[in-house]
């Protein structure tokens, strides 16, 4: 089997695509993959580090905001839009892929439509509950939409094709630890784990409201144990913030880092999860069964992340707070109410875990099998 996967911009459409590669391997060993991405976005190191072979084409977004700057972005944009059906289809007929499938992003864009127009039995997977704009336009060319979430559905046209809820694969490691062999693993005993962090790049918000959390439940002594990324925004104002606060970075109760490396430790430690609400994100939270309080980021296409966030906080799962209403009050009063309420951290956990689909992979082959097939009628 020859798969093409098109993907690019974020690791919340690369990872996907990544992630569906190796599900494929695993009923299909010998399958040859080729992704399609752009040179200069994260696909360009995140798909050959994983061992697979990148063709670049050259796509961007249309701005919509009117200055000087996106006026020139945006004749480069029409510049691309002009050559890169021409690039998708050299793709396409030097590969010449028995499947195509696209996880988001603009380079997904031409690429699978160019190869749906071609004949070749293509899918998408939205990994958002609220669909992105490349996915809403391809959505009527595929023959198979994948879906995280069922809520994604409300805001496409659904008669126009075939489509299934396959939920987002996540790291093989999630929920692979017991909570007390991740604390005896970080250093810490059996008390009320926090763990919060705003991705690589970090959050302000989210490092601002942690640096007052942290005062609060240290200057209290209270027998909370709370791990913290600040990311690379945080750099150089956590760690400072800290030491003028007299707190170290850690001890038997603290671990503040740039970077989490070992999350499936961090997650499985974990009573309350602080975070943002991207669909990995979230995906992993299901996994672990984890309680949460999402803040969703608010600059982000279509305000995807509270239309994630609002999955779990409607099913019981976590506290929604907007960016726009935070204050440090607000976040430490509900840490408190569930520090205090181990009753409601478990309701919200195993809310958590109900919305968890661990037959993702199982899902996802099923849609493979259909479109090989398909492949495989037409020669």
């Amino acid at each position: 089997m020859k798969v093409l996967i098109a993907c690019g911009g974020t690791g919340g459409h690369i990872n996907p695509g990544l992630a569906i590669a190796d599900i494929i391997k695993s009923k299909y060993p010998d399958a040859e993959f080729l992704f399609a991405g752009t040179p200069k976005g994260m696909e360009s190191k995140l798909v050959p580090k994983a061992g697979y072979k990148l063709e670049t084409i050259k796509v961007a977004g249309f701005q919509r905001k009117i200055s000087l700057e996106n006026v020139g972005r945006n004749i480069k944009a029409v510049t691309y839009l002009a050559t890169s059906g021409k690039r998708a289809k050299e793709i396409i007929t030097n590969f010449k892929p028995d499947i195509a499938i696209g996880t988001g992003g603009y380079a997904a864009g031409p690429v699978i439509r160019k190869a749906a127009k071609m004949g070749i039995p293509s899918a998408i997977h939205e990994q958002n509950a609220y669909p992105g704009v490349t996915n809403k336009l391809l959505a009527k060319e595929v023959d198979y939409v994948m879906f995280t979430v069922i809520e994604a559905l409300d805001f496409m046209d659904k008669d126009k094709f075939e489509y299934s809820v396959t939920g987002l694969p996540v790291r093989s490691n999630i929920n692979k630890m017991t909570k007390s062999e991740a604390r005896r693993k970080l250093g810490f005993n059996n008390d009320f784990t926090v763990l919060s962090f705003g991705g690589s790049l970090g959050a302000g918000c989210i490092n601002e409201t942690m640096t007052e959390t942290i005062k609060w439940h240290t200057k209290n002594n209270l027998r909370i144990n709370h791990i913290h990324g600040y990311g690379g925004m945080g750099k150089d104002t956590f760690p400072k913030a800290m030491k003028d606060a007299g707190i170290p970075m850690k001890n038997n109760r603290l671990r503040i880092m740039e970077y989490i490396n070992d999350m499936n430790v961090c997650l499985a430690a974990a009573d309350l999860v602080i975070c943002r609400s991207g669909a990995s994100t979230l995906a992993e939270l299901e996994a672990a069964g984890k309680a949460s309080i999402l803040i969703p980021s608010p600059i982000v296409a279509g305000n995807h992340q509270y239309h994630n966030a609002m999955v779990l906080g409607k099913a019981g799962a976590a506290v929604v707070i907007e960016q726009k209403d935070v204050t440090n009050e607000k976040i430490i009063s509900e840490i408190e109410k569930l520090y205090n309420d181990p009753d409601k951290v478990q309701i919200m956990s195993d809310s958590a875990s109900k919305l968890h689909l661990d037959d993702t992979n199982r899902r996802i082959l099923d849609v493979i099998d259909k479109l090989y097939e398909k492949s495989k009628n037409k020669k």
